[in-house]
């Protein structure tokens, strides 16, 4: 990247672009970051950081008082901030007893006046000047490569709004989940009725993991918006609350879709309410009585193939304990011979699968992808996002997602429920092999926890996320569960061996 890549230059026509800026900024900064800003008096450093400091807040009425005379003022946000103000610094030294370094491991830094802090400011800093230009001001910021880039994407997305009729609307931090993709709410301007939007970059393809393929491709993970928007479309041709998509960009993964709602299927506390689980249940009986199409038209010039939840990709999933949590486990990577034995453990049960009811797999259908409409009626009650990566395999697979809800504990009680709710259901369509069903519900119950197994290890050591460890004796114990199957003694009786059991933590 050279030094001009590295350099943005905007107008700020007036103060409403300013706190448009500031939102923006909100969005692109992450923990460590310093944003340094410089500019005369009178220039908006103090308007940008009020209006920064209220969006990471998500409250337009918080009370920002100048740091001036405290030097320092700190806030406990979705990310934490503290707010300096250097003018009255008298020895560039004092930074550090003032713990901006501490501050760098957990949030960010706001500095005004950095001027005042010598060379004592990080070197890989966010330099963001403002100057009076006309009636308005220039911008000029100054970033590392990622930092800057970070910032470009965020200006990106103020610009496809502006472009699709959103001109002047509110952004706030909606979620991130796992991948890669973020959630924003939009609120336009004079209206209460906000929309989501979904950002979405392209990631460069990552290293061959099996026959020359990166894993998202042996996987089949979805790698851009084309799948999301053609399942939700035929989501919603069959009745189903899926999403409305307003506008997309698929080059840049930007998408402006429907808000459903707010609420979801667990209470105050974070415990599953029996009734819209068993009203998801009921909603995902429906969706495997139905025929769903293989190709999809999503633009005139691009149709979607819905992917086979295919021998490769459920092995390269159920890899993820053998190459993930085994090694986190005992200590040790797997021998040659438990990698031979857990493989083809794995080959006998997808052999056993040849014969299931095979349909639309959304993949995901767990808490945080279930919305709660109460104002609706029957399967409309039920909204369904986050199915971008579906596929067609085994039904069971879905059935397994829900009922032990990879998020929150399913006690053993509720799980009997769903699932006589659901078998119920299946009867009375018609023509339902129970005990194949049933079968083909413990491999994949088992295939899934084996690949979450390894999948919250990956997230804790590779990607920087320990938080989703808390999920691991959860995932164990629903393990054990799909244990309970005759099938699956052999892999049963691997992981004992292993030393892989639900009293893990």
């Amino acid at each position: 990247m050279t030094a001009a890549d590295k350099e943005i230059s905007l107008f700020l026509e007036d103060e409403a672009a300013t706190n448009r800026l500031g939102e923006d900024l909100a969005l692109a900064l992450k923990i460590g970051d310093c944003l340094a800003l410089s500019g005369d008096l009178g220039a908006g450093k103090s308007s940008l950081a009020r209006a920064f400091l209220r969006a990471m807040a998500d409250d337009g009425g918080l009370d920002v008082p100048s740091p001036t005379f405290t030097i320092v003022q700190s806030y406990d946000l979705r990310i934490p901030v503290s707010h300096f103000d250097l003018y009255r610094l008298s020895d560039s030294s004092e930074l550090a007893e003032l713990g901006l370094d501490e501050v760098l491991d957990s949030g960010i830094c706001l500095i005004e006046w950095p001027e005042m802090a010598g060379g004592e400011l990080p070197k890989e800093r966010i330099d963001l000047r403002l100057d009076n230009e006309g009636d308005g001001r220039r911008v000029t910021i100054r970033a590392p490569a990622p930092q800057a880039a970070r910032i470009r994407r965020a200006l990106k997305i103020r610009s496809f709004l502006d472009e699709h009729g959103y001109r002047g609307a509110e952004r706030r931090f909606l979620t991130g989940d796992a991948s890669l993709r973020a959630y924003e709410s939009i609120y336009p301007r004079g209206e209460a009725q906000r929309v989501i939007l979904m950002d979405w970059p392209r990631q460069p393809e990552g290293p061959a993991v099996l026959d020359g393929k990166p894993y998202p491709k042996v996987a089949h993970l979805a790698e851009d918006a084309y799948p999301f928007v053609a399942i939700a479309n035929v989501l919603r041709d069959d009745g189903f609350a899926a999403p409305a998509v307003y506008h997309v960009d698929y080059q840049a993964g930007i998408l402006l879709i429907e808000d459903l709602g707010t609420e979801g299927v667990l209470d105050a506390d974070g415990l599953p309410i029996p009734e819209r689980y068993r009203e998801s249940v009921a909603c995902l009986a429906h969706l495997h009585s139905l025929s769903i199409p293989r190709d999809i038209q999503v633009t005139q010039k691009h149709i979607h193939h819905i992917p086979d939840f295919d021998r490769p990709a459920m092995k390269m999933e159920a890899r993820l304990l053998l190459d993930w949590h085994l090694p986190w486990k005992s200590g040790a990577t797997a021998t040659e011979a438990q990698r031979d034995e857990y493989l083809a453990i794995w080959d006998d049960l997808i052999d056993q699968l040849q014969d299931s009811e095979q349909n639309l797999l959304l993949r995901d259908l767990h808490s945080p992808n279930i919305i709660w409409r109460p104002h609706e009626t029957g399967i409309r009650r039920v909204g369904l996002i986050d199915f971008q990566d579906a596929m067609i395999g085994p039904t069971a697979y879905d059935l397994a997602a829900l009922v032990q809800d990879a998020r929150v504990t399913i006690h053993r009680d509720l799980f009997d429920q769903l699932m006589a709710d659901y078998l119920s259901l299946r009867h009375a369509q018609g023509g339902f092999d129970e005990a194949q069903f049933l079968k083909s519900w413990a491999i994949m119950s088992a295939q899934r926890n084996c690949k979450l197994a390894g999948l919250w290890v990956r997230l804790k050591q590779r990607d920087g996320k320990p938080g989703y460890l808390k999920h691991m004796p959860r995932t164990l114990t629903y393990l054990q569960v799909a244990f309970e199957h005759e099938a699956l003694a052999p892999l049963r009786d691997w992981c004992a061996r292993a030393g892989i059991a639900a009293s893990e933590s």
